[in-house]
């Protein structure tokens, strides 16, 4: 990443181990990809799979030495926390059940996690794993991958500086259309498993994408939920999850906000977007033309705001790699997750406080994203009632 001009100093690459993310998984060949581009880890151990052989061979796959691929995580956190050249931190990209018990393993031997995101697949899990990381030395970085585009830290800049003024609404939503039909019938992996309540949690797409627009809406705004309203529907004959939710929500201090998160919107691919209105102006952003933001201070004409272009500040800057003009994308927002863990990370190692304008989701996220899920479960069941969160 860039930072104002200056040259980041090379230090060691961390130790990287992967929980998941095996021959056949999305989401683990994303995380190497982040891992990679920054050049701050190097991957070295792996329990990329349910079983011992499946683990090995995806280990062989990506050229991991067969001393540090493992059967379990439980073999990995105990003989990696063992070895003098062990692991220094773990990416758990497993379903979401899988979370906690993950995660807790190796917090409790003071490595470092990044875990992708719900948190958990149930608040109580959620809670405890907090607990878990409270005692531990070792981080915890969530991946909330969006909140690691240029245009979106600008955007949280301007509202935390004013420009916005007193913030009025929230609207927040993300669309797509890939589960429109039962594909968890055809056997679909990625499917299969986010549609299974004992695997995924009680919440669909407001657990699997919906936490993504809450998580933004709250990252940019600067608020805190202080209740919902919601209706989730299960569209699609059979399933037992939701795949479409209308969430109203009030924030503390006053600010009201909506939510729509839906995965049978033909049409719709990652459509993920943000508005917020203040007092004084408003912003508007969209994940799919993600380095461009829309600024109209009221009364004015609407102004484009670009990663490089006028207007954009020292927190878009700082997170920015490419020249103006040339696209960043997904994989560079994931990347500034890493990258930002990865100068956590650095400066525990070295005893010195982290950079303030490192900026990565907590565990603390990670629980207010499953209490929001939770509560939105329940407010359907109560038909739409308030639900505190």
């Amino acid at each position: 990443m860039a930072i104002e001009g200056k040259t980041e100093a090379r230090t060691q690459k961390i130790r990287l181990g992967m929980v998941g993310g095996g021959s056949g998984a999305f989401i683990g060949g994303v995380h190497r990809m982040a891992a990679r581009i920054d050049d701050h880890f190097d991957l070295v151990a792996g329990a990329l799979s349910s079983t011992a052989e499946k683990s090995l061979a995806s280990g062989r796959e990506l050229g991991l030495d067969p001393e540090h691929c493992y059967g379990s995580f439980e073999e990995m956190a105990a003989r990696e926390a063992a070895r003098p050249d062990g692991i220094e931190a773990v990416s758990i990209v497993t379903p979401n059940h899988m979370h906690y018990p993950a995660a807790k393993a190796f917090l409790e031997r003071g490595i470092h996690v990044i875990c992708d995101k719900p948190l958990t697949s149930n608040l109580e899990d959620a809670k405890k794993l907090k607990e878990v990381a409270d005692r531990s030395k070792a981080l915890f970085v969530l991946t909330h991958n969006y909140t690691g585009y240029p245009m979106v830290r600008q955007a949280r800049e301007m509202v935390a500086e004013g420009a916005l003024g007193a913030i009025r609404v929230v609207q927040a939503e993300y669309a797509q259309d890939w589960l429109t039909e039962a594909v968890e019938q055809t056997g679909a992996k990625q499917a299969v498993w986010r549609t299974d309540p004992k695997q995924a949690g009680a919440g669909g797409s407001t657990g699997d994408i919906g936490t993504h627009a809450y998580n933004l809406a709250c990252f940019v705004s600067g608020l805190r939920l202080d209740s919902l309203a919601a209706d989730l529907d299960s569209f699609v004959e059979g399933r037992r999850v939701d795949d479409n939710a209308h969430v109203m929500l009030r924030f503390e201090g006053g600010a009201k906000g909506m939510l729509w998160c839906s995965q049978v919107a033909p049409g719709n691919e990652n459509g993920l977007r943000l508005r917020v209105y203040g007092t004084k102006g408003g912003l508007e952003w969209e994940q799919e033309n993600p380095n461009y933001l829309w600024f109209t201070p009221f009364g004015e004409q609407k102004r484009l705001i670009t990663r490089n272009g006028a207007g954009a500040g020292a927190a878009a800057g700082r997170v920015s790699r490419i020249p103006g003009g040339h696209p960043e994308g997904y994989l560079e927002a994931f990347a500034t997750i890493y990258s930002e863990a990865a100068a956590a990370i650095n400066a525990a190692k070295a005893g010195t406080a982290v950079d303030p304008a490192v900026v990565y989701p907590t565990i603390d996220d990670g629980v207010k994203g499953v209490a929001f899920v939770e509560a939105c479960v329940a407010s359907s069941k109560g038909n739409g009632a308030w639900v505190k969160v």
